[in-house]
């Protein structure tokens, strides 16, 4: 009798065990991620540079067996950066709904701008007041050449032919400046010259720094970064170029210096031809491209997929509405962040770096 009340007790811990383990199995199942081949991508619009790259990568993976899901609403600047190192629910910006559906669970990966991520990883600028300090575990998988420029224009009949004129001479004229993108960069550029909102109240001017197509009105000064590429962030220059004669200045010297040395740009030329009224290559700085990367978690073998479909599949990049180019010499480093060990291990069996 006693055997058997023993096996009873058994049996019905047994059962409840069973049960237990049925309702935790029962449970919410993850719906993205490595482990079921469903990794978060943090991209931006689909015509956005960092959207375009998601679709890429997307496609790029998809005859691997992965299927990428795109975050449209992940970019913002620093925003994307921050994203992806925090492995954060993406969200709806602002009060609309999305276009497109948002991805059911956190960013595992990204594109960004090469500049934004060096920031991110060593913890300046943008991201220097972050209490999470320096991103250092955040790693490189490839960088995608995507070279931008920066631009300053002027109305051909303005009279201007450097920007210091305009506080010098108290000019009344309307400046427009993307203060969106590039991070710091811009804001530095108005402070050189001491170009302020309330400084072009006093003169009787004005300063905008929406880029939007109602904002592109009755302008004499246009700065920003610029490509011939019809993304949001730049088609401000593929408008106004052609439906006004403007005349392209130069930063000074010591100027472009510094912000080639304090934000990590290179000192490049506009080239002859890339907009109308852009007779003669102009000296600037510029940003060299995007790095498609991810955190210290991403597998070894995906990253090492992730570097091997983007390479054998670089026809991608050329079929997109933007800029894209694969440099084999530049695609597995980007500044001081370290290259992701899966991603390094196919470089060097393709003898792309040592």
């Amino acid at each position: 009798m006693r055997i058997v009340s023993v096996m009873l007790v058994l049996l019905a811990a047994l059962a409840g065990d069973f049960r237990l383990a049925s309702a935790q199995n029962t449970g919410p199942q993850r719906e993205t991620g490595y482990a079921i081949k469903k990794p978060v991508f943090g991209g931006a619009c689909p015509t956005c540079p960092w959207g375009a790259m998601a679709e890429v990568v997307k496609a790029a993976l998809k005859p691997y067996g992965w299927d990428v899901q795109v975050c449209y609403v992940c970019a913002g600047g620093p925003r994307e950066a921050r994203m992806v190192a925090g492995a954060m629910m993406p969200v709806p910006r602002g009060s609309a709904s999305p276009p497109l559906p948002l991805p059911k669970g956190p960013v595992d990966f990204g594109a960004t701008g090469s500049q934004f991520l060096q920031w991110a990883y060593l913890g300046i600028h943008d991201f220097a007041k972050d209490p999470e300090g320096p991103r250092k575990h955040l790693r490189v998988v490839a960088h995608i050449q995507e070279p931008t420029y920066y631009i300053i224009a002027v109305k051909a009949d303005s009279g201007i032919t450097d920007l210091s004129q305009i506080v010098e001479k108290r000019l009344r004229v309307k400046i427009m400046a993307s203060t969106g993108i590039g991070g710091p960069i811009t804001p530095t550029i108005l402070s050189f010259y001491g170009l302020t909102e309330e400084k072009m109240k006093s003169l009787g001017g004005e300063l905008r720094t929406e880029t939007d197509p109602e904002h592109r009105q009755n302008l004499d000064v246009i700065i920003g970064f610029g490509s011939l590429v019809n993304a949001p962030e730049y088609n401000m220059w593929y408008e106004l170029s052609q439906k006004h004669d403007l005349k392209y200045l130069e930063l000074p010297d010591d100027l472009k210096a510094k912000l080639a040395k304090d934000f990590y740009l290179d000192r490049k030329n506009i080239p002859l031809g890339l907009f109308r009224g852009i007779n003669r290559p102009i000296p600037t700085v510029a940003r060299s491209g995007v790095v498609i990367y991810g955190r210290t978690d991403m597998p070894d073998d995906f990253a090492y997929t992730l570097a091997k479909a983007m390479d054998e599949q670089q026809d991608l990049l050329q079929w997109t509405h933007m800029n894209f180019s694969y440099n084999w010499r530049m695609v597995w480093k980007a500044f001081d962040i370290p290259l992701h060990p899966g991603a390094a291990r196919y470089y060097r069996e393709r003898g792309y770096m040592k």
